[in-house]
């Protein structure tokens, strides 16, 4: 295999033939894919190489006095023998890399041949296409986060720990002095944290930089711009942290330091810039100066790192391979993002090249990555996520009968509200039973829409065969396999929306349709069945060309204890609402969405949709929570062929074109299609004929739906795969 390495005494680069590392027990071979190139330290290490026996005597006045040491204790010819040969000797550089796994050592359990892993350590972490990463120094890429971008796991966790070091709390102000690499990620961890940031450095593209990242002002440290907006931000009072992320031999990061922050301020060193304490300045407010430890405890612990002894959580709470796998997790949560500090990314066999162009100064960046073979066509794929066929052996159809006999599995609010009293009065149908996880719930279902009866036995439901449907209408993480079981049962299905949270689930359900041959399923898209959104399309006609539409839902925010919150076991929010809206969307566009491209706020709480349809028409849905109370829920607007749709909040429509239509200005109601997606279920269900909406249609909005969460993941656009 080959490997980056250089020549501390002569200074030569060269990417060389090595042996193949092997794979010790306690460990992972991994095969990298991208390895991140640390623009402040190796390339500190590399110019090192180059200078003089002097000037590496000054640069590293602590090896000089270990030689002097030596000298004392061996003597100056076997010392001089025992640097020399240590000096002409190739070493390994990187310590920063995302690669897959290629074999397993023995007493490693958390991973698998080919899983993503981001790994650490300057002597398992290394430029080479294999690498030996013992346990506490890899751990596993989040589903969704790019290769490159986990590469970056390493110099993430360095931040991470030095920022845990100055122990930010919400609502303060911190100074980062110094916008390189690690300082542009404490900027964003900070700011993540909820604590305002001013950064500091010479170079005004960092400081740009940095202010589109997050921070609230950055500047120039020998201008007035940074000391001003520190007195601007706190009152005159001073900043609460300082984090000195800078390199180099001046002093003035440490002078700043005290300078601007308040009194008792805390002030952490992350990089390795000179630290002349100004004794004065730091005696009187008191400073708390702390030094942050590279990746986190652990680190340069041999036991820890090689041994894989880990640290009891109750005792440590964040250790060198926690700090790892919490930075990827803010990554693939759209929480940091590393994407705009990649200024190059270089195949691995130009490795010698890129080294010296950034030595050089002719190649400029805040991080460069080393591209692996093998790895670019792994890194250019499109995400995607799978519609899979619909393929079923109908069963002989149940023949239509009245009433019809319907059983709620589930009785919440929306069920009691949106469907029951709709079905409660429709002629022709029967509510036979409720089942409910609590008895007093399902009595009080009972006694209010007239169920013959009442149970916490699911299995009784579903085995009774006078039972025609069964309406799912419980939790989110409920439904799909509650679906499975009521088709595999031979019921006709209600599920309300989602239908599946995950890739899996779905599968599931539909090897239960084609298990059963049972294809009899309804999810609750109840818009399409709108009366007012019905006329409308009536009104604006086939098109011939294609489409764009607009949809804006005015969501608003969440109240207090609302389940949807539980997104760890209930989806996001969108996984659960937004198939109305894709629904919606298609049923207007005549077609199903081949591609899905997403994009959040912080915390992806606003998203931003844009699906494509086979013939070029667009859809965007824009779904927000920060929008006035006050204003429609819900807006639409269709344009194609010269003609234009608008909906607003389904209480009035209107069409322009050669002529233009308004619906009426006072609707009796808000109606958004319960009462007809209902009856048309029912209809179905009492002649035995075909099913509202296309089962293919439901199982491509499910897929649409949960591509958006793919998307946010990977920031880029992702293809609706359908199976053949």
């Amino acid at each position: 295999m080959k490997q980056v390495v250089q020549n501390y005494k002569s200074g030569e680069l060269a990417v060389l033939d090595v042996p193949v590392p092997g794979c010790k027990p306690g460990g992972v071979l991994v095969r990298s894919a991208f390895s991140l190139i640390s623009t402040g330290t190796e390339m500190m290490k590399v110019s090192e190489a180059g200078m003089s026996m002097l000037g590496k005597a000054r640069s590293r006045p602590d090896q000089v006095a270990k030689v002097m040491q030596s000298v004392a204790t061996n003597g100056v010819p076997a010392t001089y023998r025992k640097v020399m040969g240590k000096l002409d000797s190739y070493t390994p550089l990187g310590y920063s890399l995302c690669g897959v796994v290629e074999e397993v050592g023995a007493g490693i359990d958390d991973v698998k041949v080919g899983d993503l892993v981001a790994c650490a350590g300057n002597e398992h972490a290394l430029h080479a296409e294999l690498n030996w990463v013992p346990k506490n120094l890899y751990t596993p890429v989040p589903d969704g986060l790019a290769p490159s971008h986990a590469a970056f796991g390493t110099v993430g966790s360095i931040a991470m720990q030095g920022v845990r070091q100055g122990e930010p709390q919400l609502g303060e102000v911190a100074l980062v002095i110094g916008l390189g690499l690690i300082g542009q990620l404490v900027v964003q961890l900070l700011t993540a944290s909820g604590v305002r940031v001013v950064g500091a450095d010479p170079d005004p593209a960092r400081c740009e930089l940095a202010e589109r990242l997050g921070a609230a002002a950055c500047g120039d440290p020998a201008s007035t711009a940074v000391e001003n907006a520190v007195a601007e931000l706190t009152d005159g009072h001073g900043v609460d942290q300082v984090y000195l992320a800078a390199g180099g031999g001046s002093n003035q990061p440490v002078e700043l330091a005290a300078k601007l922050a308040r009194d008792r301020g805390r002030v952490v060193d992350i990089g390795k810039c000179r630290l002349d304490l100004p004794w004065n300045a730091y005696y009187e407010k008191e400073l708390d100066v702390r030094f942050s430890r590279s990746y986190g405890p652990g680190r340069y612990d041999p036991e820890y790192e090689l041994q894989g002894r880990d640290y009891p959580i109750g005792y440590v709470r964040w250790t060198e391979r926690r700090n790892l796998a919490c930075f990827l997790d803010l990554m693939a949560r759209g929480r940091v993002d590393v994407e705009p500090l990649i200024s190059h990314v270089a195949d691995f066999e130009d490795a010698v090249e890129t080294y010296q162009r950034l030595k050089d100064g002719e190649l400029k960046a805040v991080t460069a990555l080393f591209r692996y073979p093998g790895h670019v066509a792994r890194e250019a794929e499109v995400p995607s996520v799978a519609v899979p066929a619909v393929t079923v052996k109908p069963s002989p159809a149940r023949a239509g009968r009245t009433p019809v006999r319907l059983a709620f599995v589930g009785a919440g609010n929306y069920a009691t509200s949106m469907l029951l009293p709709h079905l409660a009065q429709r002629e022709g149908v029967e509510l036979s039973t409720v089942v409910t996880t609590t008895a007093l719930s399902g009595a009080n279902a009972q006694r209010k829409f007239g169920f013959k009866a009442a149970t916490t036995d699911l299995d009784a439901v579903l085995g009774d065969k006078s039972v025609d449907a069964v309406f799912v209408v419980t939790r989110h993480s409920s439904h799909a396999e509650l679906t499975r079981q009521a088709l595999l049962a031979g019921k006709t299905v209600f599920v309300e929306k989602p239908l599946a949270l995950t890739e899996d689930e779905l599968a599931g359900v539909l090897a239960a349709v084609e298990e059963s041959g049972n294809d009899r399923l309804q999810v609750g898209f109840n818009r399409r069945f709108a009366p007012l959104l019905h006329e409308a399309r009536k009104q604006f006609g086939p098109r011939t060309g294609p489409a764009h539409l607009r949809y804006l839902v005015n969501a608003g925010r969440l109240t207090h204890g609302s389940w949807y919150l539980q997104q760890g076991t209930e989806g996001s929010r969108f996984a659960g609402e937004g198939g109305h809206f894709i629904d919606t969307a298609s049923w207007l566009l005549d077609a199903d969405p081949v591609s899905v491209y997403a994009t959040a706020t912080s915390g992806n709480e606003d998203l931003q949709v844009v699906l494509r349809y086979p013939d070029d028409s667009t859809a965007t849905i824009s779904y927000v929570t920060t929008g006035p109370s006050g204003f429609p829920k819900e807006t639409l607007d269709l344009v194609a062929d010269g003609r234009a749709l608008r909906l607003d909040d389904f209480v009035r429509a209107s069409v322009y074109g050669r002529k233009k239509w308004v619906s009426s200005r006072l609707p009796k109601a808000r109606d958004k299609g319960q009462n007809a997606e209902l009856a048309a279920f029912v209809k179905a269900v009492r002649t035995g004929g075909p099913m509202p909406v296309p089962l293919q249609s439901l199982v491509a909005t499910t897929a649409a739906t949960l591509a958006v969460q793919t998307g946010l993941a990977g920031g880029v656009p992702v293809t609706l795969a359908r199976s053949k």
